[in-house]
């Protein structure tokens, strides 16, 4: 489909979903975007739904601002995906080994390493501006300083909630990698301190909606906004990287015979800010709940933990902000999905995959979500399918 265009106050809202199967409160959350004074666009993408402030699946332009809280609080959550040498012939029939290895070596949920992981370490990856990076945690907010420690060592760990590590088989019968996870606690913490300063700026205590708070540029608000928020995308950034390390080696030493090869990783963040240019003006490109989708980049595009998932490459269409979903999109609140769905229903939407099946995961079962082949027909225009993907283990927190 092309896109519906919905009127909004400020500017119009591109819709690349029906807007009549957008339930009401993130109907009423994308006409809020439209009213603030410094926005210059506003795309919706195919897996909308009620967000915090913002809605899931929106990308939100603005000129000379940004909103933290539609940023998100998992800064530079996003995906990694690869391509390896083995094939399903080259499976065992039972992949429960495989799936403990898997949790051995990378820690989910609120765990995270013994030590710190160091990239040197790792079989053949490389760190490009590892210690500047970590040099520059001397800059960021005083307010979380202290959590340096634990951001050390939870580089290099999944989370929980959505988050998940797949063994997937595309339809041609290859194996891929693939992983979903941001920038864990320490990316939250400076999340929610910058929300609770931009909240208390006078410009923004007449907003429609206070979650809508947002820095202005040439403010020193906004300058430490800035130089978090980047430092945090960075942190995710590698965090994935080194957990698609981590992942890699399981695989080397679970089919040494193999002697099993990797193709380059496709990495994209969908909860973060670009600076990009549209029309001849400089923007601030909110995607929260999206990826970037530029002419002949890849993504990546995730259904549950049941259902298939998609790379994909973009078309660079404008009109979206070069920008595509960044998964099926929840269409049930994760409460109730546990009051509607049993341990029972998970296994058996769950079936032939090799994963937890307990009531933890129930808030992720492949019904909480919606169906992931109709997201990806509804942005025919904002991405081609390069592989569709199953996976066969996936592991969450």
């Amino acid at each position: 489909m092309s896109y519906v265009e919905v009127p909004g106050a400020k500017v119009p809202i591109r819709m690349w979903a029906d807007p009549a199967s957008v339930e009401d409160v993130a109907m009423r959350q994308l006409r809020n975007v439209a009213t603030l004074p410094w926005i210059k666009g506003l795309a919706v993408m195919p897996d909308v739904h009620f967000g915090k402030g913002a809605t899931v699946g929106s990308v939100i332009a603005m000129h000379g601002a940004v909103c933290p809280a539609a940023v998100g609080v998992d800064i530079g959550c996003g995906m990694s995906a690869v391509k390896t040498s083995l094939t399903a012939n080259d499976l065992p029939g039972d992949l429960s080994r495989l799936r403990s290895s898997i949790e051995q070596a990378i820690p989910v949920g609120r765990g995270m390493h013994d030590d710190a992981v160091e990239p040197d370490g790792l079989y053949g990856f490389r760190a490009p501006g590892w210690d500047d990076f970590w040099g520059r945690f001397d800059g960021v907010a005083d307010a979380v300083k202290f959590r340096q420690e634990r951001a050390t060592k939870q580089m290099g760990t999944l989370g929980s909630g959505n988050h998940f590590i797949e063994f997937c088989l595309d339809e041609a019968g290859s194996v891929w990698l693939m992983l979903h996870s941001g920038s864990r606690n320490i990316g939250k913490e400076l999340a929610d301190f910058h929300i609770g300063q931009a909240q208390k700026l006078p410009h923004n205590q007449d907003l429609i909606d206070r979650d809508l708070a947002v820095f202005i540029a040439d403010t020193p608000e906004m300058a430490a906004y800035r130089n978090d928020l980047f430092w945090a995308q960075e942190y995710a950034k590698h965090n994935r990287a080194i957990m698609m390390a981590l992942f890699q080696n399981v695989v080397r030493k679970e089919f040494k015979k193999a002697k099993v090869t990797f193709e380059p990783v496709i990495s994209c963040h969908h909860n973060y800010v670009a600076e990009e240019r549209y029309e001849g003006m400089d923007l601030l490109v909110t995607r929260k709940g999206a990826i970037r989708a530029g002419s002949g980049d890849f993504g990546i595009i995730p259904g549950s933990m049941g259902t298939s998932s998609y790379i994909v490459k973009g078309l660079g269409n404008e009109k979206s902000f070069n920008s595509a979903s960044h998964g099926a999109g929840r269409k049930m609140s994760r409460n109730a999905a546990k009051r509607r769905f049993s341990t029972r229903d998970l296994e058996d939407q769950t079936r032939g995959v090799e994963c937890r099946k307990d009531s933890g995961v129930v808030d992720e079962i492949p019904a909480a979500y919606k169906p992931i082949e109709k997201v990806i027909e509804q942005q025919r225009d904002l991405v081609e399918v390069v592989a569709k993907l199953k996976q066969i283990v996936c592991v969450k927190g």
